[in-house]
């Protein structure tokens, strides 16, 4: 009888142990995927005659910089055709502690040289998604912004009340609060589609190569002997300096890890 309840005292403290683990590691896998920088892409949930013209498309702010004035501080779906003219900076952005409060806010960059970060939130009057500083956000709905558990699809107040409406050429995006597809806030016979906003990975750039350290002169000597010895002895089966099967390239340039995103996050205004 006592080496039963031995056993099992023994193996309540292993299980629990295990499952402590396991807790740690998920919740470490929750905070990192939140930290890291992602795009905001749009899916339809309806067809009809502009679900093909929004499927797919990215989110951006702004939408066309050449009418700065009449589209700032907004987010917009990017439904540019021209491969080479800007329709607007795409959404950057990540999970990040909201100030003074336990929800989590939404940031992104609004540039890119320099980077500079600003918060998501809901117009409390309009229902429009908008970006802009702390003391814009404090005056509206800046908070809680989530992410689905299965397809990490962002999630406002808990739910998906994501919609995008037609103003005159550009698609901008709202929070349906009042679950009545804008009725009070949009002119009547306005396009209104319900949508949801789908967080994928950024695109992963070619690293920038390292930049070259002058070594000190006994060092750059040994490292000048070791090839010359390399190049006479044939290392490798090919003649000069030892390179893995006989490669030019510069070492490193297609092998390089790309860097971790940093878990601190920048400063947000």
């Amino acid at each position: 009888m006592n080496n039963e309840l031995t056993f099992l005292v023994a193996f309540a403290a292993v299980f629990g142990a295990s499952e402590a683990i396991k807790q740690i590691q998920s919740d470490a896998r929750r905070k990192e995927h939140r930290s890291r920088k992602n795009n905001l892409i749009v899916r339809c949930l309806k067809s009809c005659q502009y679900s093909s013209m929004l499927e797919g498309r990215r989110v951006v702010l702004s939408g066309d910089k050449r009418d700065i004035n009449s589209l700032a501080l907004q987010l917009y779906i990017d439904t540019g055709t021209h491969h080479e003219q800007e329709f607007g900076h795409p959404f950057t952005g990540y999970y990040l502690p909201y100030p003074e409060s336990n929800a989590s806010g939404l940031v992104t960059t609004i540039c890119d040289e320099p980077p500079i970060m600003n918060w998501i939130y809901v117009d409390r009057w309009s229902y429009e998604l908008k970006f802009g500083n702390r003391a814009w956000a404090d005056d509206n709905w800046p908070v809680p912004w989530d992410c689905s558990r299965q397809d990490r699809r962002l999630i406002f107040g808990g739910w998906e009340g994501f919609l995008a409406v037609k103003e005159g050429n550009f698609w901008a995006l709202y929070f349906d609060i009042d679950e009545d597809h804008l009725k009070s806030k949009v002119p009547e016979g306005t396009p209104v589609l319900e949508i949801t906003l789908q967080r994928v990975e950024m695109r992963i750039p070619k690293p920038k190569p390292q930049p070259q350290v002058d070594q000190p002169e006994d060092d750059k000597n040994k490292a000048e002997s070791t090839a010359d010895a390399n190049g006479v002895n044939g290392v490798n089966g090919h003649s000069g300096p030892d390179k893995a099967n006989a490669s030019t390239f510069q070492n490193g340039t297609y092998m390089m890890t790309p860097p971790e995103e940093p878990m601190e996050a920048p400063p947000v205004d």
